[in-house]
């Protein structure tokens, strides 16, 4: 077995946390993965004599205002958050990666104009507002979705790059492979990026989870994926005209945001404390 796993072991021992999220996060991406395979029942199937019937063996989690099983939509739900929160750290993390690198290698009016003018801007926003903004433009989808929330996710990213780069570009490995006639591609690439990745994972981490409750939020509004497609907040949505008559219809929805939400924010807290040397030496790792 390898150092890396046998430290990541160890770390997991420490933080009982961070190994519950892991768990649950694997659970949610092979809901995601292998949804059709796993769902008893088709999530779009309406079956309307037992409409808001409560938990029993044959729905364990009861059926909805339609009679659609809530476990089968809970377990389709899976699909369009993982796929939403990975879409959205994918997007807004390239494009943090390359304006956050360029603007903290470069500096000067470049890095000036970057950093007052255009993240300021969209810093200045909220980016829920900035997302109803697009989706109402555009339209809904997964696509738009991912693009809508892409808008001011990216700013975080681009900010904490360029924090590290323009600490690293003046660092002796640096400055050496300046020396010996590499690019300024290649310096950034191969020597500045590998060391200042750690915190960007960090980011995401905690990104994926905050992309997560910002998909659920679409579609609570309506902005999301265009039903009948199976969604956690476009499920919150409609079961919120039962929440006293039916509660199950929110709580198991809500439930499935919030475990998805808090085991990215362990995993995030988790690997901060793991790639900080300071903290592995405390703990023993």
């Amino acid at each position: 077995m390898s150092s890396v796993a046998i430290s990541f072991r160890r770390a997991a021992s420490h933080n009982t946390l961070a190994a519950i999220g892991a768990v649950l996060i694997t659970i949610f991406v092979i809901f995601a993965l292998f949804a059709p395979w796993i769902a008893p029942q088709d999530p779009a199937y309406i079956n309307l004599p037992i409409r808001l019937a409560g938990p029993s063996s044959a729905h364990w989690f009861g059926a909805d205002e339609l009679g659609r099983d809530i476990l089968s939509r809970i377990i389709f739900g899976a699909r369009i958050s993982m796929l939403v929160g990975s879409g959205v750290v994918l997007m807004s993390l390239g494009l943090g990666l390359i304006i956050g690198s360029l603007a903290g290698y470069y500096g000067g009016t470049f890095d000036r104009f970057v950093n007052i003018v255009v993240m300021n801007a969209f810093m200045s926003f909220p980016g829920i507002l900035l997302a109803i903004a697009f989706v109402a433009f555009r339209g809904p989808g997964i696509f738009n979705l991912v693009l809508a929330l892409s808008l001011g996710g990216w700013v975080g990213y681009a900010r904490l790059v360029r924090a590290q780069v323009l600490a690293a570009r003046e660092r002796e490995f640096v400055e050496a492979a300046r020396a010996l006639g590499a690019s300024d591609l290649r310096i950034i690439v191969r020597h500045i990026l590998p060391n200042i990745i750690q915190p960007v994972i960090v980011q995401a981490a905690i990104g994926m989870a905050g992309a997560i409750l910002g998909e659920a939020t679409m579609s609570f509004l309506g902005l999301g994926v265009p039903p009948p497609t199976a969604s956690w907040g476009a499920m919150l949505n409609d079961g919120r005209a039962h929440l006293f008559d039916a509660p199950h219809l929110v709580l198991f929805p809500a439930l499935a945001v919030m475990l998805a939400v808090l085991s990215l924010n362990f995993i995030g807290d988790a690997l901060r404390d793991y790639l900080d040397p300071r903290s592995r030496i405390e703990a023993g790792l």
